[in-house]
Formats: C-alpha cells, structure tokens, sequence
C-alpha cells in the first residue's frame, strides 16, 4: 500500500517536542473489552473536611495549622521530594554514577472550597491560582541555585493524589530534568535552522487542520497534540511567542484561566465524572541563559480510555519498547469537541 490511512493503518508518529515516537493502531479500537470496570465513584464532596490536610485552620504535619485563606494558599510541602538544604556532591565508582540534587518542593492550594475542582470554579478564583503560578516561577526561578521549576496538578486518586483537596504542586530543583532537557534541545534546533519558535509553526499548521483542535480563544489553542500517547491527551499552546507564564500580561492571563476552566469542563463531561489527570506547565529553566527558543505550554495526560473507569496502562510493549495508542489523536479531539460547554453537575 502507498497510502497511509491514519483511521486503518499501524503508524508511529514523531514528537517534535521530544524527538521520540508513539505507535498508534486505530484498528485495535474495534475489538472488545473485556478488561477491568470499576464502579465509578460519584459522591460530591464536602466544602469543608475536618480531616482534610489541606483545609483552612486545619492542623497539618508537625502541628502546624493552615491560615483561614479566603482564595489560594501556598506552603513548603511537608513530605518533599527534595530538600533545600542537602548534598549536591557527585559520586562515580566504576559503572556506577550519581549526583546528589537540592530543591524546594510547594503545594499550592487552590480553592478554602474542598469540594471543587478547576472546572467547577469561577474563572476569577482560576486566575487567582495563574497569577500564583506567576508568581512563584520567578520568586523560585531567582533563587541561584534553582535551575527549573516544574509546576503540575494530579488530580484523582488513580493518578497518586493523596488529597482530594484542589491543589497542586511546584518542584524547584538544583538542575534541568530529561523531558525539559530533551525539548530544550528540540527547541533549540528548529529555533536556529528556521529562525522561529517551533510551537509557533506547530501551531499554524495545527490551525490550518483543525482536525485536532479541541478549542480556543484570542490568545490560547487547546488541542490534542499529533504524537499524543494517552487516550485523551491535551495541550494548551499560546498563540504568542512566550519563553514562560511570568510573560502573559493581562489579557493573557485571563484567557489562559478561561480555557482551562472550558477544557477540563469538557473532560468531566466526557464520561460524566470528575476526570482524573496529571497536568504539568513545561516552560524555559531558571538556569540563567536567554532561552529564546522556549515556547511555553501545558500538558495534560488523562488515563481514561473507555469509560468513567477503564484506564489505560503503560505495560507490555509500552514499557519496553515505545509509547502506544489504539484511538487516533483526531478521533479524540473529535470526541472532545462534541461534549457540552456546560458542567453536567450543572445540569438539572
């Protein structure tokens, strides 16, 4: 065959981004399932939990006791991953290599309101929640010894949030990681040979399609990335050349707490409940250099695949050779796009 149907046809698709590949198998989507269902869970959440953590006036680790914050809030993490004050010395013995790394780790909560997720907030409380991400990129970036700073949301307990409080994370560590690594240097390499942000010319195409586009507004495209590896993965891309979130001006931040809020409406709507991801802002490191080629975006990857509670898993061949999808990246912007604007906790 000489023709490569992307609705019948095995593939692998490139991520420009990484520089890696997914194979995708459209035809797999007609065999049945037989796998696990789980009952789904639709109990709505108090507004306030006495043995929630992450509430206002709550106790937390060690005695300490959150302030009554009237809208976001952001502590240290009481359980972080890495620790300011600690060795960054190297160790090599033969074979065997290590570096020891520092870093401050934050939660950020999102909401006094226990019971709401970003789709059910008010766009105004999502700005609030922007505006912190702002401003903690560069109160951390500035720090000398950070090098990145990694802000991201796991939502739902099958993606390991311990907490079903609105909240998210920040981790500002001492070097680069490999994923923003290897888009540094995809960036970089299309930003030299062609004199322009790679998203920005991704970006064009992806307009001049459609087919992949979930929605947008004046300043921000949603949509499913060509290369996606989860079932219904997104991607938030500004429409302006922008290294990192410190750079959105006012409009910007507004419209960017607008298609948040409309996005992750239409995941809960998908299957009817609160749809679980994890959610990461890739943006320029804090290292020092200029990085003009960086072109900000947000990544969600939801593991749904069939239902409120068949998931995909990365196993098998997945786990060891490349990434695989059996739906299309068209078929689930499609599938999303044709969803209510609307909440369906608001219905009725």
């Amino acid at each position: 065959m000489n023709t490569l149907d992307f609705y019948e046809h095995p593939h692998r698709r490139y991520n420009i981004l990484t520089g890696e590949w997914v194979l995708v198998s459209p035809h797999r989507t007609k065999r049945p399932w037989q796998g696990k269902v789980e009952k789904a869970d639709t109990a709505r959440k108090p507004h306030y939990d006495p043995t929630c953590y992450l509430c206002p006036g709550n106790e937390r680790a060690g005695g300490l006791h959150n302030p009554a914050y009237p809208d976001t809030f952001v502590f240290t993490n009481d359980f972080a991953a890495l620790l300011e004050v600690s060795s960054d010395a190297p160790y090599q013995k033969g074979l065997l290599k290590a570096q020891g790394e520092r870093g401050i780790c934050k939660v950020v909560c999102f909401s006094p309101n226990h019971g709401l997720t970003l789709p059910q907030m008010e766009v105004s409380a999502i700005l609030k929640v922007v505006e912190l991400w702002q401003e903690q990129y560069q109160e951390l970036g500035a720090i000398d010894f950070i090098q990145h700073v990694q802000i991201f949301e796991n939502k739902g307990d099958i993606m390991g949030c311990s907490n079903p409080h609105p909240h998210g994370q920040i981790w500002a560590q001492s070097t680069i990681p490999q994923e923003t690594r290897l888009k540094s240097i995809q960036q970089e390499k299309h930003w030299w040979e062609n004199n322009g942000s790679l998203l920005s010319d991704y970006l064009e195409q992806e307009l001049e399609e459609k087919t992949r586009i979930i929605l947008e507004n004046d300043r921000f495209v949603a949509l499913v990335p060509f290369w996606a590896v989860w079932p219904y993965e997104a991607m938030i891309i500004p429409r302006r050349h922008m290294r990192h979130i410190g750079e959105m001006d006012e409009v910007e931040k507004e419209a960017f707490a607008q298609i948040l809020k409309a996005l992750t409406i239409r995941f809960d709507n998908l299957f009817e409940t609160s749809f679980p991801y994890s959610a990461g802002i890739h943006q320029a490191p804090t290292d020092g250099q200029e990085h003009a080629e960086w072109h900000w975006h947000m990544s969600f990857y939801p593991p749904l695949l069939r239902s409120a509670t068949v998931k995909k898993f990365m196993v098998g061949y997945e786990m060891f050779a490349e990434p695989q999808r059996d739906v299309t990246a068209e078929w689930a912007a499609e599938r999303l796009r044709g969803v209510s604007e609307q909440h369906y906790l608001e219905f009725g």
